[in-house]
């Protein structure tokens, strides 16, 4: 598979063209069921991205939704193809697999992290001291190996082809104050993210605790923009787990409040004051 195509954006963006062939036919899901021999659940997993299609459906479909045109039907077929090729973070067994997969194909990523530095911004000691601290407990061979996926995962921000997304992170100013790994860890982390505000694709802003409360103060969230007909998503982090928002009125609101977030934050240079002199702080101890 090319680089920066990856199979869970695939998915989605095929089950979208699916969902929208449907109602143009004014088609139930339990009737395209009936069409494939299939349960109403396949269908709407299909369409939702969270099942590849099989060649064999996207054939049967492309008739019954009467697709002519040959290129049409090639193009769904490819992407049925790539949205089943394997791609380098499966092998890592990752518990937020499916939002990597649409990480590496992202067009723009909005992150407000309350906590934590992001993962696409982390370094590695940082990252190893973070899972660290995960409960329940991993193991030293998981922790190394989840160190390793988000290294990996950063590659995207300075890929040359296609052109990296572009990445906003917005965070609170307790992501400085909170010494993850210790002083040493911490002066490593903040240098790397004051280097990382220096590429193109990427912007860091810092709201500072003088703002008092603000929308994200108990949230961390990305939004993720995806290209073509591939629908954007939310993606919310917390203690009983991840969610995926992507009806329109989510969208919208998680855009408000974000956009909200960037005007109460510092300028991308006032940020890099500040993480200039948290750095020395903890270069000092």
């Amino acid at each position: 598979m090319p680089e920066g195509h990856s199979p869970t954006a695939r998915r989605r963006e095929l089950g979208a063209v699916l969902r929208a062939l449907r109602l143009e036919k004014g088609l139930t899901a339990d009737q395209v069921a009936q069409h494939l021999m299939c349960s109403v659940t396949k269908v709407s997993r299909m369409e939702t991205g969270q099942r590849a299609a099989t060649l064999r459906d996207v054939r049967d479909l492309c008739d019954l939704y009467g697709i002519a045109d040959e290129a049409e039907r090639e193009r769904m077929m490819t992407l049925a193809r790539e949205a089943r090729q394997q791609a380098w973070w499966q092998a890592y067994d990752l518990p937020y697999e499916t939002y990597v997969g649409l990480e590496a194909e992202a067009v723009t990523i909005k992150c407000f992290q309350s906590s934590v530095v992001p993962g696409l911004l982390q370094t590695a000691g940082y990252a190893h001291a973070g899972h660290e601290g995960a409960l329940p407990r991993l193991s030293d061979d998981e922790i190394e190996r989840r160190t390793e996926a988000r290294l990996k995962r950063q590659l995207l921000l300075t890929r040359p082809d296609p052109d990296p997304p572009a990445l906003t992170a917005v965070l609170d100013e307790a992501v400085l104050h909170r010494a993850v790994g210790g002083a040493r860890v911490m002066a490593a982390q903040l240098e790397y993210l004051a280097e990382s505000a220096d590429l193109p694709s990427v912007t860091i802003q810092v709201i500072p605790f003088s703002v008092g409360a603000h929308p994200g103060v108990e949230s961390n969230f990305n939004i993720v923009e995806l290209p073509g007909e591939t629908p954007d998503i939310v993606f919310a982090e917390g203690l009983v787990g991840s969610i995926y928002l992507q009806r329109d009125e989510d969208l919208a609101r998680y855009q408000t409040i974000f956009a909200r977030l960037q005007e109460v934050a510092l300028s991308p240079e006032s940020t890099v004051d500040l993480i200039a002199k948290f750095l020395r702080d903890y270069q000092k101890e």
